[in-house]
């Protein structure tokens, strides 16, 4: 029954009919194939794998950002009260600490010059 009603439908379109239709699949096919081409141009792979690249490079400062912005603000909140104000009893000795480290690091300096 199936191809009795392919077989009506085949003699029933006309040589005008089957013509669009082929040159209708060439349209379609010729399409495609530049789809295709325009996809795999060196240049074309080249911009997506640029494309790809930067955004993970964007994603990856972006969580850097963040997690540095974090990390300055936890600092940031040990040296400083709730009113933004200094915590001197907490600034002090890291002050001492890094001065202490620079007159010893300038104090290595003059010994090699020396």
């Amino acid at each position: 029954m199936g191809e009795a009603n392919t077989k009506d439908t085949v003699e029933t379109r006309s040589t005008a009919q089957i013509e669009a239709d082929i040159t209708h699949a060439r349209t379609r096919l010729a399409s495609t194939l530049d789809e295709l081409a325009m996809r795999v141009h060196p240049a074309t792979v080249v911009a997506q794998t640029k494309a790809r690249a930067m955004a993970a490079v964007e994603q990856k400062a972006g969580r850097v950002y963040v997690a540095a912005s974090g990390a300055v603000e936890q600092v940031k909140s040990q040296f400083t009260d709730e009113k933004g104000r200094p915590r001197a009893e907490r600034v002090v000795p890291v002050a001492l600490v890094g001065v202490g480290l620079l007159l010893l690091l300038a104090s290595a300096k003059r010994r090699r010059k020396g």
